[in-house]
Parts: structure tokens; C-alpha cells; sequence
């Protein structure tokens, strides 16, 4: 008696449902960047250039030590009162003349910065400071300028700087984007972040 033969699947559809599957999940998946502080290198300098010289009260000098303790202005400090302490010195406008700030609306102290495009932001730490308290300073100093940032770009534009750069990395962004790649850069002229990052200290 002749054997049966086992009837055969086709499987030649399978390959073609699975090349959907594949362009599927391709298409709908999102793919998550890291996304880190966002740092500009400086270009290299000549050697022969000699660096600008700043006044004592245009730098705001922020530093941890090797027990992740904050000083601000050599006086100890919380490190949830950076924030409002960076603001208010960005926002001092205590310049005259060609130095004076016009849409500053800090206290107009002599003694502190004259103009945001002016002020500078040191920030020290030590080899033995803890990352992660030097990313919590990082984050609040950064914060500072995101403020006022939010601060003057809802004045003139009536929305956020940060809602302005998320209409600028938007495909579907319905708006004009040379205009809007204009009116942040001139919010970043206003509040220039100037954070400066001295070697560690030993």
C-alpha cells in the first residue's frame, strides 16, 4: 500500500506578512536619544590673544567641594536656593549708560551684574565631588537662564523659549520656522548662557 504523502504548508505568504510586520515596527517605533547637557567647546585660541577682561562683580562664582557642599559667593548655600540666587544676578541689570539692561527687572544692584550679556557663571568643583551633586548644580544653573529665557520669550512672542524650541524640532510645525529660528536666537541673545567651568581642584 503506497504511502500518504503529508500535505505541505505554503509558506510563501509568511515571508511577506513578516516584511509588513518588519515595516511596521519600523515606522511606528520611536527611537530614544540620550540627551545630556547641552555644551558648546570653545574654538581654540591663539596663544598670542589675551582673554577679556571681566569685572569682579560680572562673575557669579558657584563652587562644590570635595563634600559636595554648595558655596555661592564663598557663603554656603541650599542647593534649592541656587536657582532664584542665579536668577537674581543674571537679572540684576546694574549697568549704565551703554551697559544698561532695559528689560532686566532685577534690584539695579551696583555691586552685582551689569547686564545679562555681561555676567558669567563660574562654576568649581573638586576631583572628589560626587556627579551626581555636579549634574543637580549643572541642571539648576541651567534652569536659571531657561526661566528667564521663558520669562521674555512670553513677553515678546507670547509663548515659552522651551515651547518655541520644541516648535523648531516639530516636522509638523505649521508656523513660519526662519522666523521662529530668529526670535530664539534673539532670546539667547538677551539671557547669553555663560557658564564657565574651571579645572578641577585637587
Amino acid at each position: 500500500m503506497a504511502r500518504r504523502s503529508a500535505p505541505e504548508v505554503n509558506a510563501g505568504s509568511m515571508a511577506d506578512i513578516a516584511f509588513l510586520l518588519l515595516i511596521f515596527f519600523l515606522v511606528t517605533t520611536t527611537i530614544e536619544t540620550d540627551s545630556g547637557i547641552s555644551r558648546k567647546l570653545p574654538p581654540p585660541q591663539e596663544e598670542n590673544i589675551e582673554p577679556p577682561i571681566l569685572k569682579q562683580k560680572n562673575i557669579f562664582v558657584v563652587e562644590l567641594n570635595k563634600n559636595n557642599d554648595l558655596l555661592v559667593e564663598e557663603a554656603p548655600m541650599e542647593l534649592k536656593d541656587l536657582r532664584e540666587a542665579a536668577i537674581k544676578f543674571l537679572d540684576n541689570g546694574g549697568g549704565q549708560g551703554v551697559e544698561a539692561c532695559t528689560f532686566c527687572q532685577g534690584a539695579k544692584d551696583p555691586s552685582s551684574s551689569d547686564n545679562p550679556t555681561k555676567a558669567v557663571i563660574s562654576l568649581r568643583n573638586n576631583r572628589e565631588t560626587n556627579y551626581s551633586a555636579y549634574i543637580a548644580v549643572q541642571n539648576e544653573l541651567v534652569a536659571a537662564y531657561t526661566t528667564l529665557r521663558n520669562r521674555e520669550a512670553n513677553r515678546l512672542f507670547g509663548k515659552s523659549f522651551e515651547q518655541m524650541e520644541k516648535d523648531l524640532k516639530d516636522v509638523n510645525y505649521a508656523g513660519n520656522k526662519e522666523s521662529l529660528k530668529e526670535d530664539i536666537k534673539q532670546i539667547q541673545f538677551m539671557f547669553p548662557e555663560k557658564l564657565s567651568e574651571a579645572e578641577p581642584k585637587k
